[in-house]
């Protein structure tokens, strides 16, 4: 019952700030919306991942999994704001060599290109918001892993360091 009595003011308080922006912000109130239904949306979508570094310790990441063309192909873009723990992975099925870009992307990232068994095989940090300087694998590559900006050398994470998620293991 306490819990439900939590959602119930946690939603009038979402309602309140709704029609608050619905009166003194209309053209905000529909970006807002929009932006929070697809967070809704990609919350659902979510998978665990872990980055084993070198010296053994583990880092639990949330990711989106990145599946289709279309998906790959849009990624973090337009996208103001990523939670620390989270991430986005994309699944390239076959390993290749890999060029990322940070077209229409707001937030810097580090891109971590991953070999088909896992392992990193190397880290492009704090990469350029907005900008469409090619970012490529320095090697043939299955995935890439995209995390904030920082979060890799914050977790000292390098080539050679492992992957887990169910990706690596088919």
């Amino acid at each position: 019952m306490r819990r439900l009595v939590f959602v119930i003011r946690q939603s009038g308080l979402r309602l309140l700030a709704a029609a608050f922006l619905l009166a003194f912000a209309p053209g905000l109130y529909s970006s807002v919306m929009a932006q929070a239904a697809r967070s809704v949306q990609q919350g659902e979508l979510l998978e665990k991942l872990t980055v084993v570094t070198a010296n053994g310790q583990q880092h639990s990441f949330q990711v989106e999994v990145a599946k289709t063309d279309e998906q790959r192909a849009r990624g973090l873009m337009f996208r103001k704001f990523m939670p620390q723990d989270r991430g986005m992975l994309f699944d390239f099925k076959t390993e290749q060599p890999v060029m990322m870009w940070m077209r229409n992307t707001y937030i810097p990232l580090d891109m971590v290109f991953i070999a088909r068994d896992g392992r990193v095989i190397n880290v492009a940090e704090n990469t350029e918001p907005l900008s469409e300087r090619t970012i490529a694998s320095a090697a043939p590559a299955f995935a890439v892993l995209e995390l904030n900006a920082g979060v890799a050398r914050k977790i000292g994470l390098n080539s050679g360091d492992r992957i887990e998620h169910p990706l690596f293991k088919r």
